[in-house]
């Protein structure tokens, strides 16, 4: 008997709690040592000698790093195990970060930082195979929305801990600090800290011993087949190729966001302060939706919140598009930038979530490796999409093709989810 068929199956707040000190807390570590020192990468570049472009570069090996480690995070995930790969990638995290806060060399802080994204890679797909084989689908959306909920408050107060931290210590390397002694505390609660893993086992001793079907029972993800990363790929080439497509067209205009906002405030005149104000706001909105999306998700259907949220923030891109030299622009702008934090946060955990819908139960890991490159490159090529169109003709060229990108992105969620997934889909 399946575990969310059972009477005494546990309930969404008993699964939640469970998980909190294994998977929500580390996360939570991790994200807010990430976050203070993610806006100061460039900074801390410059500091040791690189100019603007070179700064930018290696601002970007984080998100090369992550998409490089996907792949390898899904073959260690599936032959050591998800606490055993989270232990790794945070004691590897600890002592790159080390490096770079004692040794002052900039090839040292570049390998540094594409040796962390590497980890974040390994560390967030060690939670979401995790949660994938032990969460009930049931209330899977309401735990991965979660997960992305807990990540959205690091990032969120990661910055403001680092301007602390500056104006405190007057020294950008004092984040780097920071977020080792996070790195430490994380991987003291992974290893000693209490595993819900233990907890399944026994329960499901019981169960089958209530049921006395006589078969054998163990701790960890079925290996009667492993087939690896891309063997994997290949066999799910169909799903990845259409519904992996529409998750990587969320992901590049949800990183777009994080990108045209801050553009567009300059273009049209803000100053910094009412830049920062707007973007705070919309990044407030997106926070506080993050546990109304795994509700509907988990009571409506995926659909319910993957089509609104591409809805409303491809509506937003193109609506922007055409206000840049309007006589209220400031007032557009601020306007739609809320308009997109609440399509941000009515998406959040979405992508996790379908990815866990759609991943073998018995070797869910190679699968989400392949899933997580694709949706993480749809996020990386965004920034260079931008760049790349306002270059050659405008910012508001730029914001439209985003949003044509996101109603494409809801065609293709219409008509592959409830093909492939039509049991939750909607």
């Amino acid at each position: 008997m399946a575990m969310t068929d059972r009477p005494d199956s546990p309930t969404a707040r008993e699964v939640l709690w469970r998980f909190g000190p294994m998977v929500y807390a580390p996360t939570v570590l991790f994200a807010i040592g990430e976050g203070a020192v993610l806006p100061l990468i460039p900074i801390l570049a410059g500091g040791l000698g690189a100019d603007v472009a070179l700064s930018a570069l290696i601002a970007s090996l984080l998100v090369i790093g992550q998409l490089v480690g996907n792949l390898p995070a899904g073959w260690a995930v599936a032959r050591v195990g998800e606490r055993v790969t989270m232990m790794i990638a945070g004691s590897v995290a600890l002592v790159v970060s080390l490096a770079a806060a004692l040794v002052p060399s900039l090839p040292v802080f570049a390998g540094a930082v594409f040796l962390i994204g590497s980890c974040a890679a390994a560390f967030g797909l060690a939670r979401h195979s995790f949660m994938t084989t032990r969460v009930p689908v049931m209330f899977r959306a309401r735990a991965l929305s979660l997960l992305g909920g807990t990540f959205r408050l690091g990032m969120f107060t990661g910055p403001f801990i680092a301007a602390a931290l500056i104006g405190l210590f007057g020294d950008e390397r004092s984040t780097i600090w920071f977020f080792a002694v996070c790195l430490v505390a994380l991987i003291v609660l992974v290893t000693f800290g209490p595993d819900p893993e233990k907890q399944f086992v026994a329960e499901t001793v019981r169960s089958h011993e209530a049921e006395d079907s006589g078969e054998p029972v163990t701790g960890s993800i079925p290996v009667a087949e492993r087939v690896g990363v891309f063997r994997t790929m290949w066999l799910h080439r169909r799903v990845l190729s259409r519904v992996g497509l529409a998750a990587a067209s969320l992901s590049a205009v949800r990183s777009a966001r994080q990108v045209v906002l801050p553009l567009w405030g300059v273009s049209i005149g803000l100053d910094a302060q009412s830049i920062a104000l707007v973007v705070g706001i919309s990044g407030a909105l997106d926070f506080a939706l993050f546990y109304a999306s795994g509700q509907v998700m988990d009571r409506f259907g995926r659909l319910w919140a993957a089509l609104p949220a591409m809805v409303l923030m491809g509506s937003g891109f193109l609506a922007l598009s055409i206000t840049h030299d309007g006589a209220s622009a400031e007032m557009w702008f601020a306007m739609f930038a809320a308009v997109l934090g609440v399509g941000n946060g009515l998406s959040s955990g979405i992508l996790l979530t379908i990815g866990a819908d759609l991943a073998p139960k018995d070797d869910p890991a190679p699968f989400l490796g392949s899933w997580r490159t694709l949706t993480d490159a749809g996020g990386a090529t965004t920034p260079l999409i931008v760049t790349g169109i306002t270059a050659v003709s405008s910012l508001s060229f730029a914001a439209g093709a985003v949003g044509i990108i996101g109603l494409l992105g809801a065609v293709a969620f219409i008509r592959w989810l409830p093909r492939f997934l039509p049991h939750v889909a909607r």
